[in-house]
């Protein structure tokens, strides 16, 4: 998922995903110089979050 993505999931910008996405405990997988999240680890971090 591309950082605009997962934004929308979130509700947030896709700069605070740029900025928090380590706070956040979301592993990027980084395709060339592009930041790519996976589905899996976003829908834990909402689990681990929002229960």
């Amino acid at each position: 998922m591309t950082p605009a993505e997962v934004a929308g999931w979130l509700k947030v910008s896709e700069v605070t995903v740029k900025n928090k996405y380590r706070a956040w405990g979301l592993r990027p997988q980084k395709v060339g110089r592009l930041l790519r999240f996976r589905e899996r680890d976003v829908l834990d971090y909402l689990d681990r979050r929002y229960g």
